[in-house]
């Protein structure tokens, strides 16, 4: 065997085993977040009649097939209060024994405004709630940089604060999260919400400026706000720890549907493997069934990563 022949041996076995490795670890699971049964969840929590709780949706992810859920933290008994570790671990049985993993959680908070007391509650909060994940077995928790507030901007709850500075609140905020995510294992998903965050670039700056390896972007697919989601989608996919595939790039109410063979494109390129979560929404004024809008997109997705492998 002459030395080229080794060399060129040598070189293909590398080759094979680095395209093998490759192989393995991008690897995709499609996972059902809890808030597209937002409204039955909530009829139940608030006894408005029948719902559906989150044991039934987890159910409900195992008869179609899901890979995984994510059961966010507004739906558990007493939000915003911790639930109690016996349904935690509860919630946590009743997933492995349907063979589901839990791709995440999440909470609400406020880092935007300039009340320091909400915004260091909102910290407490999530401290909280990276216990739960914890126990549940998450291994990220999202919370937002945008005002989760009807009819509120960033502008108008930080009174009028620069970018700056409101980006200098969010940020310190994040980094106590992360520290505590770091002591917990669990880590701090930053969510794109249209609002403080528009596109990726303000999301990609917003989490450098945490500079935290625990806290990193949840690719909201329906809240850029820019002339072309897809491309702000593409600057943050490689940096994702989590996403939320949503019906379209343009929000809510618009009929524009996401082209899934192109996002799915996105996320190879990215190098991404792990949970891709499907979250449905209800239009305003518009009928909507969980129960056949879920399994719809389910296939359309799955059919847009097979087209793509």
């Amino acid at each position: 065997m002459t030395v080229s022949r080794r060399h060129f041996i040598g070189a293909a076995l590398a080759a094979g085993l680095a395209s093998a490795q490759k192989a393995k670890k991008q690897e995709f699971k499609v996972s059902l977040n809890a808030y597209s049964f937002n409204k039955m969840l909530n009829d139940t929590i608030k006894g408005r009649g029948e719902g559906i709780t989150l044991p039934q949706m987890f159910d409900f992810a195992a008869k179609n097939k899901f890979e995984g859920v994510d059961p966010t933290g507004y739906f558990f008994p007493g939000y915003p209060a911790v639930p109690k570790p016996s349904y935690v671990d509860e919630l946590k049985k009743r997933a492995a024994d349907l063979g589901l993993g839990i791709s995440g959680t999440g909470v609400r908070n406020n880092f935007t405004t300039a009340d320091k007391a909400v915004r260091n509650a909102g910290v407490a909060h999530i401290k909280q709630w990276v216990e739960v994940a914890a126990q549940l077995g998450a291994p990220v928790i999202r919370v937002f940089a945008d005002t989760q507030m009807r009819a509120q901007t960033w502008q108008s709850v930080s009174n009028g604060a620069s970018r700056s500075e409101v980006q200098d609140y969010i940020a310190a905020a994040l980094r106590e999260c992360a520290d505590c995510g770091k002591k917990y294992g669990v880590r701090i998903g930053v969510q794109n919400h249209g609002d403080f965050l528009q596109s990726g670039e303000e999301l990609m700056t917003l989490v450098k400026a945490v500079g935290s390896e625990w806290c990193g972007p949840i690719v909201d697919t329906g809240y850029f706000k820019t002339k072309d989601p897809y491309a702000d989608i593409a600057l943050v996919a490689p940096h994702a720890l989590n996403w939320q595939i949503k019906q379209s790039p343009l929000g809510e109410d618009s009929e524009v549907p996401t082209d899934l063979k192109k996002l799915m494109n996105i996320v190879r390129k990215s190098g991404y493997s792990g949970y891709l979560p499907i979250e449905t929404l209800s239009p305003r004024g518009k009928p909507y069934d969980p129960f056949t809008v879920v399994p719809a997109f389910a296939a359309q997705f799955r059919a847009a990563i097979e087209a793509t492998a």
